[in-house]
């Protein structure tokens, strides 16, 4: 098992603890215990704007479930069981019930989702508030951090 010392991160920063949860959560994460079914894509669509696609195909609609909670997506289907009226001579098409997790970075949103020919398309887009965003700082006189004190 590989592990990664945390302590430089934590003497250089402040309030990163959830990061460091996550890199824990990764390391931990055996590539033979993640599922593999359904198969999924993340991709960059622009520069605050991501997509997920999920192969949901036997799926509809009403079939899968979208939900974000704690700045997790959790995308789960359920078919129900129709398989008494039917009498399969080989079944290749999975539909069988499943549940992937995402977690989303902070200020990561879902914007929308689709459902066409059995991809599922999930849209997220990064919206920074303002209050982070990067600003300049003006170079000037300064006033007195609290009123009405005097220097003697």
């Amino acid at each position: 098992m590989r592990t990664i010392d945390m302590s430089p991160l934590y003497r250089a920063t402040v309030g990163f603890d959830h990061f460091a949860d996550l890199v824990d959560r990764v390391m931990r994460a055996d590539a033979g215990n993640q599922p593999s079914y359904p198969p999924f894509n993340i991709e960059k669509t622009d520069d605050d704007a991501y997509r997920i696609s999920i192969a949901a195909a036997g799926f509809g609609e009403d079939d899968l479930n979208i939900e974000v909670r704690e700045n997790a997506l959790i995308v789960t289907a359920k078919k129900p069981e129709d398989d008494a009226e039917r009498t399969y001579l080989h079944r290749g098409i999975a539909t069988r019930a499943f549940e992937r997790r995402f977690h989303l970075a902070d200020h990561v949103h879902v914007t929308g989702a689709s459902l066409v020919n059995g991809m599922l398309d999930i849209e997220l887009k990064r919206e920074v508030p303002e209050a982070l965003k990067p600003r300049r700082i003006a170079i000037g006189n300064s006033t007195p951090a609290v009123e009405g004190t005097v220097a003697a």
